[in-house]
């Protein structure tokens, strides 16, 4: 019961914030099209047709084959920018997700144990943001090569700092308070009392960050793969449409809107989820 009135009241306020309404129907309808890329693709993403190159989309050819037209090679946009949703979304959620497990576990560890552990992780914190993520990026990129494991694996292991930080206040604020010292006192284990009564209560924070980190990743993604260390071709991937059109602007202006249009519209979704999410979820801004 409470569980039904809980989904009924995140429906109600969702339904009472229009951006936010706005951004989770784009999110789903990005989730359902990478989904069934293979489907709705009406061209192989990376077939070429030289004979169909830098066509223009069908509004301005009166053509319906090639619906955003096609690149320098010949290949469909449309059925790119279908594809590449599907790295867009996976290196977004693949990349939070590693960074959310390996953050969430120091900072509570830090919060929770205190003394020398905090220390320690605290202060290898400091060190990991007093160098510009995009030098370690392209430090492990460049030593391992770039690929989709690579990529993941370099965006787990570098932005995990923030979810350490945020964990790490929250279960310093909560470690002392009355239900936490009640389950210690009753004799439960540390681990047990940490899983069970202090991370439930740092959930909010957690989705708001992830919410918001999973559009920096995309964006970075995007960068990496623009400079070509992102990725690797044949897998398409939006910041590779962007370096391939980059030198067509003027006489293609498709090969790089389209892909663009794509990135902007799917980092505002995540944004307005993740604002309306910090809105519903602190207790300040709600007065509870």
């Amino acid at each position: 019961m409470t569980g039904r009135h809980t989904w009924r009241t995140v429906l109600r306020e969702l339904l009472h914030s229009p951006t936010a309404a706005f951004g989770v129907v784009l999110l789903l309808a990005f989730v359902l099209v990478a989904i069934l890329a293979p489907i709705l693709a009406p061209h192989g993403p990376t077939t070429p047709n030289l004979l169909q190159r830098l066509t223009p989309p069908a509004w301005i050819s009166g053509e319906t084959t090639f619906l955003l037209g096609t690149d320098h090679l010949g290949r469909d946009i449309l059925s790119r920018i279908l594809f590449g949703t599907r790295i867009a979304l996976m290196v977004g959620a693949l990349g939070v997700s590693l960074a959310a497990l390996i953050g969430i576990t120091l900072g509570a560890l830090a919060g929770y144990v205190g003394g020398w552990t905090d220390t320690i992780i605290s202060r290898f914190i400091d060190t990991l943001l007093a160098i510009p993520n995009v030098i370690l990026y392209l430090a492990v990129l460049f030593a391992f090569g770039a690929s989709l494991t690579t990529l993941v694996l370099v965006i787990g292991g570098v932005g995990w700092t923030t979810f350490a930080r945020v964990v790490r206040a929250e279960v310093l604020s909560l470690r002392n308070r009355e239900f936490v010292e009640a389950s210690r006192a009753s004799g439960q284990r540390p681990a047990l009392v940490l899983l069970k009564h202090v991370l439930p209560n740092v959930l909010a924070p957690i989705l708001v960050v992830g919410t918001l980190n999973v559009a920096t990743v995309i964006i970075l993604e995007a960068s990496l793969s623009f400079l070509g260390l992102g990725v690797q071709p044949p897998t398409v991937t939006w910041g590779r449409m962007l370096a391939d059109g980059r030198n067509y602007v003027a006489t293609a202006w498709w090969l790089a809107t389209f892909p663009g249009l794509m990135i902007t519209l799917l980092c505002l979704s995540l944004i307005f989820i993740g604002d309306w999410l910090r809105d519903l979820l602190d207790p300040r801004i709600q007065g509870r």
